[in-house]
């Protein structure tokens, strides 16, 4: 069975259930496998999404939960999207493909874990008759997804963060216009990391997390991470099957390319794993430089990459320190104090020889919209137009680009507009969101604000 540990190093090894509900370490750390399985040789591209899905993260949950059951949630949980192909891929020119994984209940990417992640939430509270409250951060797409996966869950209250002012309006209404007795939204006066300092800063009250129960549903949690390694392993199979492929993820703060890393780790046959960042490039600047730098976070067309600190970073930090915690919080102190540190030279070159990074500004990222929609009559939204524009620019010939496409256009409907000229309605099963009444309140950053929406168990209270 395989355990969890923590990139700091000092909190208990746990069990996945137990890894699950935790989120983020006691120690401030982010659980990582303590081995990584090998891909099943059952494999296959034919398989349905589901099946495929199961066999890939069955050794992960091993031990935690029961086979059959364990299918049976993931069968379920992908019955709601509206691809019959779930991660559907379209070709767009030579040795170029375009993995959209836009169908979800949410239209974003987010929806291919988070749906999966209520359903192992629940499972795991009502073995353990608990009540959490799960809190989260969101740039833009996780709040919504995790939102629409948890709403109306009867042991579960889910209080998500996000910038005000800095999600696209059907991005906040996504989350706002949600009406169920146990969704709080907070809209913080500051940036996205901003809104995940105060999540780590909630997990690190210990007063706090014990009173209010807390459970993480940002990347942060593993399950996120393991969730999306099954849309790698199914492009990869279903493009070139025996095969190396390349891939270019738009991402901000790690999670998702990190899933493609640890799919490859297991045994998919990648050539590139590409990092392709908006104008907040701090992981691009950390790919060429060797330094970790944060800068002032610049609102762009792709908001959900307006990130400056990069948890899942700390993931591979730790994988490729091999796994020396005490570096890795030292560095990670050093970050945070000083807004800069040198990544110790022997990491960064077997980080370089797994990925490599490219930014794309505003003004390119409209540029290759309107390509790709004069091109191929494809309208990608600003995200995935980031990914397209550097993996072309950082592909190298002989192997598939398969591109991950996070999102549906329609959520970014005005740069969609001012790159092509073309109105992008919202699909049917959006909803009628931009007419329905918002709940939501505006907070200062500061713990002391979201602590009041917390609900708390008193020191007497046994939490059922």
């Amino acid at each position: 069975m395989i355990t969890y540990r923590s990139t700091r190093g000092r909190a208990p090894e746990l069990a996945f259930g137990d890894a699950l509900l935790a989120g983020l370490a006691s120690d401030g750390g982010l659980y990582v496998p303590t081995q990584i399985p090998e891909l099943d040789p059952s494999l296959d591209a034919a398989m349905p999404y589901h099946e495929l899905a199961t066999t890939v993260m069955w050794p992960f949950v091993e031990g935690s939960i029961e086979r059959d059951r364990f299918a049976a949630m993931v069968e379920d949980t992908y019955t709601v999207f509206s691809h019959p192909d779930v991660a559907p891929l379209f070709e767009l020119g030579a040795d170029e493909w375009l993995c959209d994984l836009s169908y979800g209940p949410t239209l974003a990417f987010k929806d291919f874990a988070l749906q999966l992640l209520g359903r192992l939430l629940d499972h795991q509270l009502e073995q353990l008759d608990q009540r959490v409250t799960v809190i989260g951060a969101t740039s833009g797409d996780t709040g919504s997804a995790a939102i629409h996966a948890l709403a109306n869950r009867d042991r579960i209250h889910v209080v998500i963060l996000h910038p005000e002012g800095r999600v696209s309006d059907v991005q906040r209404r996504q989350m706002t216009t949600v009406d169920a007795p146990n969704v709080t939204n907070l809209a913080v006066q500051g940036t996205f990391d901003d809104c995940q300092d105060l999540v780590k800063a909630a997990f690190g009250d210990e007063d706090l997390r014990r009173r209010a129960a807390l459970a993480a549903v940002n990347s942060i949690n593993w399950a996120r991470v393991m969730a999306q390694t099954a849309y790698y392993v199914s492009a990869a199979l279903r493009v070139a099957p025996g095969r190396r492929v390349s891939f270019s993820v738009p991402t901000g703060n790690f999670g998702n390319v990190l899933s493609a890393w640890y799919a490859k780790r297991m045994g998919l046959p990648i050539e590139q794993l590409i990092v392709a960042s908006n104008r907040n490039d701090v992981l691009t600047r950390v790919m060429e430089t060797g330094s970790l730098t944060a800068e002032e976070v610049i609102p762009s067309l792709s908001p959900s990459m307006d990130i400056q600190i990069s948890s899942n970073f700390e993931r591979l930090l730790f994988e490729a320190s091999g796994g020396d915690a005490a570096g890795v919080e030292d560095l990670l102190a050093r970050f945070r104090s000083t807004g800069a540190a040198r990544v110790d030279s022997a990491w960064m070159a077997r980080i370089r020889s797994e990925f490599e990074g490219g930014r794309l500004d505003d003004d390119g990222t409209l540029v290759e919209m309107k390509r790709v929609y004069h091109e191929h009559g494809t309208l990608i939204d600003p995200h995935t137009a980031v990914g397209m524009a550097v993996g072309r620019e950082l592909h190298r010939a002989g192997t598939p680009l398969i591109v991950m496409g996070t999102a549906d256009p329609a959520k970014f409907a005005d740069a969609v507009k001012e790159a092509t000229g073309e109105v992008v309605p919202l699909p049917e099963r959006a909803g009628n969101v931009m007419e329905l009444p918002e709940r939501f309140d505006v907070i200062p950053a500061s713990l002391d604000a979201v602590r009041a929406y917390l609900p708390l168990q008193s020191d007497t209270d046994d939490g059922d």
